[in-house]
């Protein structure tokens, strides 16, 4: 009799599982993180082999020339690109010994809610804005995760980690050491002190405001480092929050479109030359697209400059990242809040976050052992594929997320900190700018 009951409440709670915990891996073959980094060096593997999956066309400036994204031959690369994500996935949640099932019904899905977004993203005058595409995946999942029911299947199949990392993985193949040395070392010094100061007031400020630290270190990287991708990586450094991450995003583009029109026409206002407007745009303005949309306003010096100066601070991002899961992995161990009791190395190395090291590995790949003509033929596609991991992550984001939740859990005290953190970061770069491009 006591085995039947035993039985019978084993049932109910395996039935009152939520779908996450449902599709928790049975048998950890191997963990997440590890995971994303085979994952990506599968697909760096097979750009540098000459496999290539070409990106379908998403571009578009009126209804008449939508016909173009819809011929065979665009959709056919459409298709193969999920084919391809497809299998990646299906190898992922083999790897880590989840349940396939969910995936083979809901991925489907995720997949055409982020090509519908990237469509309103390939618009002539969204691009003009320099608006990201993840924004728009971000609003997409938003809008049907909060108009619709999600069945249970669909829920299951989100795992918007996973696909962050593995973008976060390739993102490393565009950080090219040699790179860095042509962005000019006035452009190096003026990044190195705004990313710096910026992050650091960020940081003070979100403290003093009461903002929890999880929150306070996504938000002082979106506005110091180079925004969405900076946000993007410090939530994977930490394992973060996707509600906050979408909050931060949505904090990133509120603040980036008005800047990159006004900020054009105050440097016209009060004369600045084109070497101090483009240096302060690029350090200032969070999103590399409004950055060009803002420079290429001003003239080809101010668009030059501010790629050089974004570019810099873009770069700036893996050192960021590793430094941010060292400091929160040694941090957040509940014993490392005592100072005598901080946890052991081996602490650290299973807390630190393995994809990071699949990011710098991937720096260092492209950056000292393939040929010149190597990367420069394969950077591409990497970077498109790459660009759709993010696209796939934010959908599945905006998908679990609550918009009413999300307002409540936040309050407005971080947007306040991120506007005062933002205008302290547009003061300093400009005074740095007049000091070095003047």
């Amino acid at each position: 009799m006591s085995e039947g009951i035993t039985s019978a409440e084993t049932v109910l709670q395996e039935q009152d599982l939520s779908p996450e915990l449902q599709n928790l891996p049975k048998r950890n073959f191997l963990t997440e993180d590890w995971t994303v980094v085979i994952l990506g060096f599968i697909i760096i593997g097979l750009a540098i082999l000459g496999f290539h999956v070409e990106a379908p066309k998403y571009k578009w400036s009126a209804i008449e020339s939508l016909s173009s994204v819809f011929e065979a031959a665009n959709l056919l690369k459409l298709f193969k690109q999920l084919i391809f994500t497809f299998a990646l996935l299906i190898l992922g949640g083999l790897l880590t010994g989840r349940r396939i099932k969910p995936y083979l019904l809901g991925f489907p899905v995720v997949f055409f809610l982020t090509a519908l977004a990237l469509l309103l993203a390939g618009n002539k005058t969204m691009e003009d804005l320099g608006l990201e595409a993840v924004i728009f995946s971000l609003l997409v999942g938003l809008l049907v995760g909060n108009t619709v029911k999600l069945p249970v299947w669909l829920k299951e199949a989100l795992s918007a980690e996973l696909l962050v990392k593995i973008g976060l993985v390739l993102l490393g193949t565009n950080v090219i050491f040699s790179d860095i040395l042509k962005a000019g070392s006035l452009g190096l010094i003026q990044s190195l002190v705004v990313v710096l100061s910026v992050w650091y007031f960020s940081f003070w400020l979100c403290k003093k405001f009461k903002i929890d630290e999880e929150l306070g270190l996504m938000l002082s990287s979106a506005v110091s480092i180079c925004g969405v991708s900076a946000a993007i990586a410090t939530s994977g450094a930490i394992q973060g929050d996707s509600k906050k991450l979408s909050y931060v995003v949505s904090m990133v583009l509120i603040t980036a479109i008005p800047m990159m029109i006004i900020m054009p026409y105050i440097a016209n206002y009060f004369g600045f030359s084109e070497e101090v407007t483009g240096a302060w745009l690029g350090g200032s303005i969070d999103t590399s697209g409004a950055v060009v949309a803002s420079g290429s306003l001003v003239g080809e010096t101010a668009l030059k400059i501010s790629t050089i100066v974004k570019f810099s601070q873009n770069v700036l991002l893996g050192v960021a990242a590793l430094a941010i899961s060292v400091y929160w992995t040694y941090t957040n161990h509940p014993a490392g809040k005592e100072a005598a009791n901080k946890p052991s190395l081996g602490v650290i190395w299973e807390r630190f976050p393995k994809f990071v090291l699949g990011f710098i590995a991937a720096s260092l790949l492209f950056s000292f052992f393939l040929q010149p003509d190597t990367v420069a033929s394969v950077k591409g596609d990497i970077k498109s594929i790459q660009g759709l991991w993010f696209a796939l992550a934010f959908t599945s984001i905006g998908l679990e997320t609550n918009f009413k939740d999300l307002i409540r859990e936040n309050s407005k005290r971080p947007f306040w900190v991120f506007l005062i953190a933002q205008l302290f970061n547009i003061i300093l770069t400009l005074v740095l700018a007049m000091l070095l491009f003047g």
